[in-house]
């Protein structure tokens, strides 16, 4: 009996959650009413307040899951590369390619950057992860030695700011091939040997 109480009470959180992505992806966080969206749920505004307290924390736990699936995503990324500096550029690229996708466009880049603080657990895992990959790198001679925490902020500054610029330009712009670009250059300075200029 609990058991099937307990499925119950996911089921409806889940069914909340897609029904929430879904109306934030097509209609950003400010349009979506709450009245609207928990009758196209087929549930009660009791039921959103219960699980997520209110329309901030079902952005927030929408957001949660979109972020979740890009770390997936990027981690499958970094497993497909032939080697530790291919996984680590192709890694940065693909988070900056993602800021065109309409989704994470809409509802990571842009609502929850304007209605919810930043979450600093989501950050501080992407810059851990970063600062591991970037120390393999250094064991493996591949780039310059330096502070791996220090430069996976500095590098994980410079790919959410990006992101940021990207997502609001909309589709089909200039900025994601603009920032590409500056994005190989700039890692390409973290490569050992490539500052060293001829005699």
């Amino acid at each position: 009996m609990s058991r099937s109480r307990a499925e119950m009470i996911e089921a409806t959180r889940a069914k909340l959650l897609a029904t929430a992505r879904q109306a934030f992806r097509q209609a950003g966080y400010a349009a979506t009413s709450m009245d609207d969206f928990t009758a196209a749920a087929g549930l009660t505004r009791g039921a959103l307040y219960h699980h997520f307290g209110d329309k901030k924390g079902l952005l927030a736990a929408v957001v949660e899951q979109i972020d979740g699936e890009m770390d997936e995503r990027l981690r499958a990324v970094s497993l497909r590369a032939p080697d530790a500096w291919t996984a680590f550029r192709d890694r940065c690229r693909a988070y900056l390619e993602m800021a065109v996708e309409p989704e994470i466009r809409r509802i990571v880049l842009q609502d929850a950057r304007a209605v919810l603080a930043p979450a600093p657990a989501a950050a501080q895992q992407c810059i851990a992860s970063l600062s591991a990959l970037l120390q393999r790198l250094m064991d493996e001679r591949v780039v310059e030695a330096a502070d791996p925490l220090a430069l996976a902020r500095l590098i994980n500054g410079s790919l959410v700011e990006s992101a940021f610029w990207i997502a609001e330009e909309g589709d089909e712009g200039p900025r994601l091939a603009h920032a590409l670009q500056a994005l190989d250059l700039l890692l390409r300075g973290l490569l050992r040997g490539s500052g060293d200029t001829a005699a």
